[in-house]
């Protein structure tokens, strides 16, 4: 993708806008649900805002055009001020791929929408632009519940787990992001296709309900 940069700039940017708004609506989600269970610390930190760069990590950011997923800033939260601290951190570890999730169902929509109502071909800046906010949000989303730290899926299965295994926990903690990132390299440099096959799978799961 970087390489447009100078092929194409306009399909570069489009391509760095659905980036920065699927980022957005995931870290978002996050804060105002963390927000809503009682905890202030995200709009202390001022991250319970729609600004792009309150939200952008930069390694996270070039993993997305790298290798088309990646992560942005994790929100800062504190379970203590949660009401039910073990359910609360369940919901709001869900919330933030669960929004991209569900604003790529309802981009799907729009996209057929307009394929449909008007004579636009696949060249067309504006279905381009709509296709990439589909895959950006839907990798984000099914990419952060992969059950590995530091992602949204290892604290959904750690808020699930009893505490009898906290020692697997802090252990997994540890290793987990250094265990992710020699997926990632093995699945790219090795060209084993595990990542884009998840994604496709579930890409044509959510196409066949739509149609």
């Amino acid at each position: 993708m970087l390489s447009l940069i100078f092929q194409n700039p306009f399909i570069f940017l489009a391509y760095l806008f659905t980036i920065l708004f699927a980022l957005t609506i995931h870290e978002f989600s996050h804060a105002f649900s963390a927000y809503l269970a009682g905890d202030q610390t995200a709009k202390e930190y001022g991250r319970l805002t729609f600004n792009p760069f309150a939200h952008v990590d930069i390694l996270g950011l070039m993993m997305l055009f790298i290798a088309g997923f990646g992560w942005g800033k994790p929100v800062p939260i504190n379970p203590d001020n949660f009401k039910k601290p073990r359910r609360d951190v369940l919901l709001v570890s869900l919330a933030g791929p669960m929004s991209n999730i569900i604003a790529g169902v309802i981009l799907i929509f729009i996209l057929k929408f307009i394929s449909l109502n008007f004579n636009l071909s696949s060249a067309n800046l504006l279905i381009i632009f709509l296709f990439f906010l589909v895959i950006i949000n839907f990798s984000l989303g099914i990419f952060n519940l992969i059950p590995i730290p530091p992602l949204d899926g290892s604290k959904i299965l750690f808020s699930i787990l009893p505490d009898r295994f906290i020692k697997f926990k802090y252990t997994f903690s540890q290793y987990g992001p250094w265990l992710l990132l020699s997926f990632i390299i093995f699945d790219n440099f090795l060209n084993l296709g595990i990542f884009n096959h998840l994604f496709n799978s579930f890409l044509s799961f959510i196409s066949n309900i739509i149609d």
